[in-house]
């Protein structure tokens, strides 16, 4: 995602609200307890919010107001909160990027957040399906990190490359 805001400046890269410690690197992200979270959703403070790996996520709402404005966003989503995010943002675009089960237990293990338990039960859900009645572009992610934004940035805007 990154590498995708870099190129594409204009383009809004979404901070989510996340109730993990924080400094654990692999995103930017706002750390919240538990408790700090849930009253944050009871008061409106995300427009998409999900729990999924333990842990719960949260998209600012104002990215809604940003969206409306003709914005374009990028945002992390779980699979789980793609219909909701879809009945929010009917031009919604997932880019559905993969990687090798290798590639990915590889990363999980770099990342050193997870269990070897949890980061094999993330692998067991890699593949499950998107919800259908989505816009989907698949991107696969084993090669070079250049090469993987150079085909999500044509994929999701082939007039701009």
């Amino acid at each position: 995602m990154a590498g995708m805001i870099a190129a594409r400046p204009d383009m809004r890269h979404v901070r989510r609200t996340i109730t993990r410690a924080p400094g654990l690197g692999g995103e930017d992200y706002h750390a919240v307890t538990p408790e700090a979270f849930a009253k944050a959703a009871e008061n409106g403070t995300f427009c998409v919010h999900w729990t999924a790996h333990g842990l719960s996520y949260g998209i600012p709402a104002d990215v809604l107001t940003d969206v409306q404005r003709g914005t374009e966003c990028l945002a992390n989503f779980s699979r789980s909160a793609l219909l909701q995010a879809k009945a929010l943002f009917p031009n919604l675009t997932v880019l559905n990027i993969t990687a090798s089960p290798a590639t990915l237990a590889r990363r999980l293990a770099g990342r050193a957040r997870e269990t070897e338990a949890e980061i094999a039960a993330r692998l067991a859900q890699a593949d499950k399906c998107l919800p259908a009645g989505l816009e989907v572009v698949t991107i696969t992610n084993d090669g070079l990190l250049d090469d993987t934004v150079a085909k999500a940035l044509a994929a999701l805007q082939p007039a701009r490359v």
